[in-house]
C-alpha cells in the first residue's frame, strides 16, 4: 500500500492528530510530527499495540482454517429415489517459518468422507444393476474432486499467507468510526473476493462464510479497540469490520437552484458551439434566435450581439471577449507604437468633394498642369486619383474623390484620410445632392472644410446664390462672419487658384500636421487593381513613417514584399515618407480600399492575421448567402418567391467595383433583386463565362475587356458580355433589367353599361335579358358583372349578344339589345350589367 503521512492516516481513520502520534509514541514509534511519513511495517506496530490495549493477542496471525461444505443431490434406484450427498471439507492455511520450526506438524488438508444422509426409514430396496453403475459413477467422480482439492492445497502451501496491513484495519483500531456496511454489524462480501490462499475452483457458489470465520483468520474488529488510549474504559461489543474507512456520503449533490453560466462570446460564432457552452440542445438556441426574428441553422454563424441576446434570454450571463484576430492584431500594433521617432512637419493632404461635373478633376488640372479630366470616361472621374504638388508656398497632396451618387463609400474614405475638405459648387448650379452629402462626410471625419465656388466665368454663374444655400447649410462664408474660408475660383481661366492654395496652406498651418519619419510606414490603400503585365497594383497614402523598396506590407486581406514603387508622375522611386501617395507593386491579391496598411518584420504574425482575417471574411459570406436563401425560401412559403437577377461583374480598379456593387444592391426591393454571383477586379476570364453558365448570369464588363479565347467561349456558351466605360449605362442597363421582372400592376377599366328592362325566356338560349346600353358599349368578349343595387352579385361573361335576331360583336349606349349572361339565370329586371376590361400596366423601379 502506499506510504501515508501522519496527517493524511488521521484523515484515513478519522481521528485528531495529536492523539494518534500520542498511541504511535506509546507503540514505540518515532514519529513526532504530521508530516512524517507512515509506512506498512509502522502501521503492523501501530495494530499489534492497540490490540494489545484491549486484552487481545499482540501476535501477528499464524494459521488460517477454512471449511466447506457442500450438498448436492443424486437419483437411483428403478424408481429414481433422490437421497442428499453431502461433501464437508476442511483447510490450514500456515506460515512458512512455523512448518520450518515444526517439521512434524506439517499443514494437513482434512476432507471428510462424504456422508449420505438417508431419507425417512422405509423398507429395504434391493438395487439393480443400473443403481449400482450409477454409484459408482460418483464414487469416481468424488475421488476426483480429492484429488484436485489436495493438488490445489499443495500450491497454495508453497506461497507464504501473510496478510498485508491495510488502511482499513488501522482505521479499526482507531475508535470514533461507525460502522458501515450493511448495518447490521457485518461487512457483506464481494462475490468475486477470494479468501486468502482460496483457489479460484473451490470457491462455493453462492454461499455464505461460515460462522466464526473473520475470528480465525485473525482479523479484528474496529469496535472492541481502544478510545482516547484508556485503559481503564471497558471493552465495547466486537462487531465486524467495516468495508471502508471512509464516511458514507454521497458525492453528488442534486442541484437545488438553476446554474447560471459565464459564456464567452466572441465576434462571431457558430450556433452549435453557443447551444455547447450553454450545455443545452442546439433547437432551444434556433427556437430563440426564431423569437428574435433571426433564422439561422445549426452550422451558421451569428454574430455578438445576437449571441448574447440568447445568452441573457435563457438566464446565463454574457461574457464578451476579443476574437483571436483581434487579439493577434492588437499584439502587432503594440510592436509597432513600441518604434518612436521625432515627428516633423508634413504637407497636408487635400480631398477635393462635390457634385459631379462641377470641375474637381478640372481645376486639379490646372493646379498640376495636366488634362486628367479629357481622359475620363464620359467626362466623369469613377476612381480616386492622388496627386502630390509643390507650389511656392509648399507641397500639398490631392485626392480627387468621384461625385456620382454611386461612389458615396469612396467619399466617405476620402474623407477619413485627409486633413483639409475642397468642396466645389459651380457657380451656376448651385447646391446638389452630393455637395449635401460632401458636407455631412466632412463634418463626420471632423475635417475643416475649404469652399471653392467654381465656373464663375460662366454667363449664368451666381457666387450670392451659392453663398446663400450654403448658409442654409449652416457652412457660414468668413465674410458673412462664419468660420469657413469661401473662394471664388475658375479652372478654365485660372481666376482665384493662387488663393485657393493660400487657404489650403493657411488652413494646414494652423493644424501643425506633423508625423515621425524614421519609423516603419503606415497609412490607408487608397486603390488597388490586377494590372496583366504587373500584377496587383495598390495605390497608398503613406501617413506616418517612410516606406521603402523591400518592406514587408500587411494591407488587409493581403500581404507581400514591395517589388517597386511607382510616384504620382510616373517614374520610379526608392523611398516615400508621409502624405505621399504611391503606387506598389508586390501584394499578392488586391486590398480593398480603405484598408490600412503596416510595415512589419514579422512575417509569421502577418500571415496569420490574413488567415484569420480571410477566414472571418469566408464566415460573413457564407452567412449572407444563407440568409439569403432563407429569405427565399420563406418568401416560397407566403407564395411570392422573390425574384433575382444574378450577374458576374468585374471592374478595372477595387473603388469602383465597391461603388457597383453598394449601387446595384440599393436596387433591391421585396419582389426583385441583384445577385452578384462574383466580383473582381481584372480582365474577364473563361472561369467568369463557365460561372455565368452554370447560374444564368448576365456577364458585365466596367472598363475591361475580355480576351479572345474567353469570347469564343461566350459566343459557343450563347452567353452576352456588356461593356461599359460610364456608370450611368450600366446602373441603367441594370435598373431596366429589374423593371421588366416586376410583375405589371393590373387595372380594371368600365367600358360600358346595360340596364335590365324585361327577362325573357327562350327554349334554345334559356334566360334573356332585354337590356338598354346606357353608357359606353357592351362587348361579347370582355368579362361582365351583374349589379343588383349597385352591390355585385355574379361576375362572369355573356354568352351571346343580340340585336334583334343577329348576334352582334358591340352594342353602343342608347341602343337596345338582348344579353345572355353564361351560368347565371336569376337575373331580373332593374338590375345593372357592367362590362370591364383588364390592362397591365408596366411598372418601374
Amino acid at each position: 500500500m502506499a506510504e501515508l503521512t501522519v496527517s493524511e492516516l488521521a484523515k484515513v481513520v478519522d481521528a485528531p492528530i495529536d492523539r494518534l502520534l500520542r498511541q504511535m509514541r506509546a507503540a514505540g514509534l518515532p514519529h513526532e510530527s504530521a508530516e512524517q511519513v507512515v509506512n506498512d511495517e509502522d502501521k503492523q506496530k501501530l495494530l499489534v499495540y492497540l490490540k494489545g490495549l484491549h486484552g487481545e493477542e499482540a501476535q501477528e496471525p499464524r494459521k488460517i482454517t477454512l471449511r466447506r461444505k457442500t450438498v448436492s443431490t443424486l437419483k437411483v434406484g428403478a424408481g429414481k429415489r433422490t437421497v442428499n450427498v453431502e461433501v464437508r471439507k476442511k483447510r490450514t492455511y500456515v506460515k512458512k517459518d512455523e512448518v520450518a520450526e515444526d517439521a512434524t506438524a506439517p499443514a494437513k488438508v482434512l476432507a471428510e468422507p462424504p456422508v449420505v444422509v438417508k431419507p425417512r426409514p422405509e423398507p429395504t430396496v434391493i438395487m439393480d444393476p443400473e443403481a449400482k453403475r450409477i454409484a459408482a459413477i460418483e464414487a469416481r467422480r468424488r475421488a476426483e474432486e480429492q484429488r484436485a482439492a489436495e493438488a490445489a492445497e499443495k500450491r497454495q502451501r508453497e506461497e507464504p499467507a501473510v496478510e498485508a496491513v491495510s488502511v482499513a484495519e488501522v482505521a479499526v483500531a482507531v475508535p470514533g468510526e461507525p460502522p458501515l456496511g450493511d448495518g447490521k454489524g457485518g461487512r457483506k462480501r464481494d462475490k468475486r473476493e477470494a479468501e486468502p490462499g482460496e483457489a479460484e475452483d473451490d470457491k462455493p457458489k453462492k454461499k455464505k462464510p461460515l460462522k466464526g470465520q473473520r475470528k480465525q483468520r485473525g482479523e479484528s474488529s474496529l469496535e472492541a479497540l481502544v478510545d482516547e488510549g484508556d485503559e481503564d474504559r471497558k471493552p465495547r461489543l466486537q462487531s465486524a469490520r467495516p468495508a471502508v474507512s471512509a464516511p458514507n456520503i454521497h458525492v453528488f449533490q442534486k442541484p437545488v437552484g438553476k446554474i447560471v453560466r459565464e459564456v464567452e462570446i466572441p465576434e462571431q460564432i457558430v450556433v452549435a458551439d453557443l447551444a455547447q457552452k450553454l450545455a443545452v440542445k442546439v433547437n432551444v438556441v434556433i427556437r430563440e434566435l426564431m423569437k428574435m426574428g433571426t433564422m439561422a441553422t445549426i452550422n451558421q454563424s451569428i454574430d455578438r450581439d445576437t449571441a448574447a441576446l440568447v445568452v441573457e434570454e435563457l438566464g446565463h450571463k454574457a461574457v464578451l471577449v476579443a476574437s483571436r484576430e483581434v487579439a493577434v492584431e492588437e499584439e502587432l500594433r503594440e510592436k509597432l507604437a513600441i518604434a518612436t521617432a521625432e515627428a516633423l512637419p508634413r504637407a497636408p493632404v487635400v480631398t477635393v468633394m462635390g457634385h459631379v461635373d462641377h470641375g474637381k478633376t478640372s481645376l486639379l488640372d490646372y493646379i498640376r498642369k495636366t488634362r486628367v479630366a479629357s481622359g475620363e470616361a464620359g467626362g466623369i472621374t469613377q476612381h480616386i486619383g492622388a496627386y502630390h504638388v509643390d507650389t511656392p508656398g509648399g507641397s500639398v497632396t490631392f485626392l480627387d474623390t468621384p461625385g456620382h451618387a454611386a461612389f458615396t463609400a469612396m467619399r466617405a474614405r476620402g474623407a477619413k484620410a485627409t486633413d483639409v475638405v475642397i468642396l466645389v459648387v459651380a457657380a451656376d448650379d448651385g447646391v446638389m445632392p452630393q455637395t449635401k452629402e460632401a458636407i455631412e462626410h466632412a463634418r463626420a471625419a471632423g475635417v475643416p472644410l475649404v469652399v471653392a465656388i467654381n465656373k464663375i466665368d460662366k454667363p449664368g454663374a451666381n457666387p450670392d446664390q451659392v453663398l446663400n444655400e450654403l448658409a442654409g447649410l449652416e457652412v457660414v462664408p468668413e465674410e458673412w462672419g462664419g468660420d469657413t474660408q469661401c473662394v471664388r475660383v475658375s479652372a478654365h481661366t485660372g481666376e482665384g487658384i493662387e488663393a485657393l492654395l493660400e487657404a489650403i496652406l493657411l488652413q494646414a498651418e494652423v493644424l501643425e500636421l506633423k508625423a515621425p519619419v524614421e519609423v516603419p510606414a503606415r497609412g490607408v490603400v487608397i486603390e488597388a487593381r490586377l494590372d496583366r503585365a504587373r500584377g496587383v497594383v495598390a495605390t497608398l497614402l503613406v501617413q506616418a513613417g517612410t516606406l521603402r523598396q523591400g518592406d514587408f506590407i500587411l494591407a488587409g486581406e493581403s500581404i507581400g514584399k514591395v517589388r517597386a514603387m511607382i510616384g504620382d508622375a510616373g517614374a520610379a522611386v526608392d523611398e516615400v515618407g508621409p502624405s505621399m501617395p504611391v503606387e506598389v507593386l508586390g501584394l499578392d491579391v488586391p486590398p480593398q480600399a480603405g484598408d490600412e496598411f503596416y510595415v512589419t518584420s514579422d512575417e509569421r504574425k502577418a500571415r496569420e492575421i490574413v488567415q484569420l482575417r480571410q477566414a472571418r471574411a469566408r464566415e460573413e459570406r457564407v452567412a449572407r448567402l444563407q440568409a439569403a436563401k432563407l429569405e427565399n425560401v420563406f418568401a416560397g412559403f407566403e407564395g411570392k418567391a422573390r425574384k433575382v437577377l444574378p450577374i458576374v461583374i468585374k471592374a478595372d480598379v477595387r473603388g469602383s467595383l465597391e461603388a457597383l456593387v453598394a449601387a446595384l444592391n440599393d436596387f433591391a426591393t421585396d419582389e426583385v433583386g441583384v445577385n452578384i454571383v462574383s466580383s473582381g477586379i481584372g480582365g474577364l476570364t473563361e472561369s467568369d463565362i463557365h460561372l455565368a453558365v452554370t447560374t444564368g448570369a448576365v456577364v458585365m464588363g466596367f472598363n475591361v475587356r475580355a480576351d479572345a479565347a474567353t469570347r469564343r467561349l461566350a459566343e459557343a456558351e450563347g452567353v452576352e458580355i456588356r461593356y461599359y466605360s460610364v456608370i450611368y449605362n450600366l446602373l441603367d442597363d441594370v435598373k431596366q433589367a429589374l423593371s421588366g421582372m416586376l410583375a405589371p400592376e393590373v387595372r380594371e377599366e368600365i367600358v360600358g353599361i346595360a340596364e335590365v328592362r324585361e327577362v325573357f325566356r327562350s327554349p334554345k338560349f334559356g334566360q334573356v335579358a332585354g337590356c338598354l346600353v346606357v353608357e359606353g358599349a357592351l362587348h361579347r368578349n370582355k368579362p361582365i358583372r351583374v349589379l343588383r343595387d349597385n352591390v355585385v352579385i355574379f361576375s362572369g361573361e355573356l354568352e351571346s349578344l343580340r340585336r334583334f335576331k343577329d348576334d352582334v360583336s358591340e352594342v353602343r349606349a342608347g341602343t337596345e339589345c338582348g344579353v345572355g349572361v353564361k351560368g347565371y339565370n336569376d337575373v331580373r329586371p332593374g338590375d345593372q350589367i357592367e362590362v370591364y376590361e383588364v390592362k397591365q400596366i408596366a411598372r418601374q423601379l
